[in-house]
């Protein structure tokens, strides 16, 4: 007899939100983690750490150099970074907690130690932890992603290293050279940027945010230059070495660049490795990653995977979603995940935030469609806030008016994509977000009259 009916590998979001789903519906459930904590990469070393740190940091700048404006006057202003720290790791401690208070309120087991797969008996699909062997009738992997290497760059986890160590510098660094000029490097190059350290990003495209909107990511180059972080695009970068105290990265055709630290930041991988897929008879495709069915099913009897690990975003809120339809579909024969209408956001100040398609990617498909645009810096909660840089772009089909794609550059983006979002997943047209009544003074009024602008009748402009 097997021990549970579902066993979860990986307690990130991905698992432990199916592992509550799954034993909401009925079912045993045990989880497997290899850290003390549960929480996997977002809660312990990504997502929150790093929004904890942009919140800190922005806080710091905002009193340095916005107060007079608002009237306030800070004299001896000072940056206490241990203390900084300290509420970092305070608000991963309440919430790596509040999932484990979850495992125990949803009656689930908690293994800690690294999953790796035995084989297959009448029971089930043996798990290894440790010296103990898990039998379950259903195992979900769900191990997430750890960051890529670049190849030439030496990292030693300290002066050179991922967004892991960028959360814990124990001092500021006078220049930090960021590798990559996606999400994770430009939130982490503002925190630094922010703290007083000079940031400089490389990028080997020929713009920032390769996955975003163009229009939106140009305007996100600009106004982050403004803020101070100098970049370097359509640069190799061949190597990074420790030297002395000093970091020296190399470039194809240019000078080396000397540093104190080095944020490698070029994307990341499934996480896979010591699993022993093989003993299953499962592998992985030419990058990295569990190939799935629409029922996230690996093929392999009773194993299915989800998340980072399978094809598509590597976000945590698409890994959750894969994790409620995995196990509903399981057990209720139905579950369903949109990709298209994955929300993403870029944390920096402003936000960067998009649902659907970008423009380019229509122009691609030969797809006729209606655009429309409107600034912050024409309403009055923006301009009160005091943040008013970027816009809100919509964009529509040229025939139904249907809502194809919504992007957005300025303040609290990452709160107004989600109105987006569910207008998109309501079949919603631009002249039903138009006609929709928005409360004023807010900044969900920009995403309104982005709306009337496809249409051209923007009220503001």
């Amino acid at each position: 007899m097997a021990d549970h009916q579902l066993l979860v590998i990986g307690a990130g979001p991905g698992g432990y939100v199916a592992a509550i789903r799954a034993a909401q519906l009925g079912l045993s459930v045990g989880i497997i983690e290899k850290e003390e904590k549960l929480g996997g990469t977002c809660l312990r070393v990504g997502c929150i750490p790093s929004k904890a740190l942009l919140e800190s940091s922005e806080r710091y700048r905002a009193a340095r150099e916005d107060a007079a404006d608002h009237g306030l006057d800070i004299e001896g202003l000072t940056l206490n970074l241990p203390n900084l720290m300290v509420r970092k790791e305070r608000v991963i401690e309440q919430l790596t907690g509040g999932v484990a208070g979850l495992m125990k309120k949803n009656k689930i087991t908690v293994y800690h130690g690294l999953g790796q797969f035995v084989g297959r008996s009448d029971a089930g699909v043996q798990v290894s932890v440790g010296e103990q062997t898990v039998t379950a009738e259903r195992v979900i992997i769900a191990t997430g992603s750890s960051a890529a290497s670049l190849r030439g760059v030496e990292e030693d986890g300290d002066r050179i290293g991922c967004s892991t160590a960028a959360l814990s510098y124990p001092e500021v660094p006078g220049h930090l050279v960021v590798i990559g000029a996606g999400a994770i490097g430009l939130e982490m190059g503002s925190v630094w940027n922010r703290l007083g350290a000079k940031v400089t990003v490389l990028e080997y495209l020929p713009r920032i945010l390769p996955a975003c909107d163009a229009a939106v990511a140009k305007e996100a180059r600009k106004i982050l230059a403004k803020q101070g972080l100098e970049f370097q695009l359509g640069v190799a970068v061949t190597g990074a070495r420790v030297e002395g105290e000093k970091c020296v990265v190399e470039v194809d055709g240019g000078d080396p660049i000397t540093c104190d630290r080095v944020l490698v930041s070029v994307g990341r991988r499934p996480h896979t490795d010591g699993l022993s897929l093989e003993n299953i008879g499962l592998s992985t495709n030419g990058r990295g990653c569990i190939e799935v069915d629409a029922h996230f099913s690996t093929g392999v009897p009773g194993v299915y995977a989800i998340g980072d690990v399978i094809p598509g975003p590597m976000l945590a809120h698409k890994a959750e979603e894969d994790g409620v339809a995995c196990v509903e579909s399981m057990v209720t024969g139905y579950g369903h995940v949109d990709y298209n209408l994955v929300p993403s956001i870029v944390y920096t100040e402003p936000e960067v935030a998009s649902v659907g398609l970008t423009e380019e990617a229509l122009k691609e498909q030969g797809r006729a469609y209606n655009k429309g645009r409107f600034r912050f810096a024409a309403n009055g909660r923006a301009l009160a806030h005091g943040h008013a840089d970027g816009f809100a772009k919509i964009l529509a089909d040229a025939e139904t008016d249907r809502v194809l794609g919504v992007h957005l550059v300025g303040p609290c983006a990452g709160e107004l994509i989600a109105e987006a979002a569910t207008a998109m997943a309501f079949g919603a047209s631009s002249e039903d977000i138009a006609r929709t009544c928005h409360a004023h003074p807010t900044l969900s009024e920009v995403v309104k009259e982005a709306a009337l602008d496809v249409g051209g009748r923007a009220l503001h402009r």
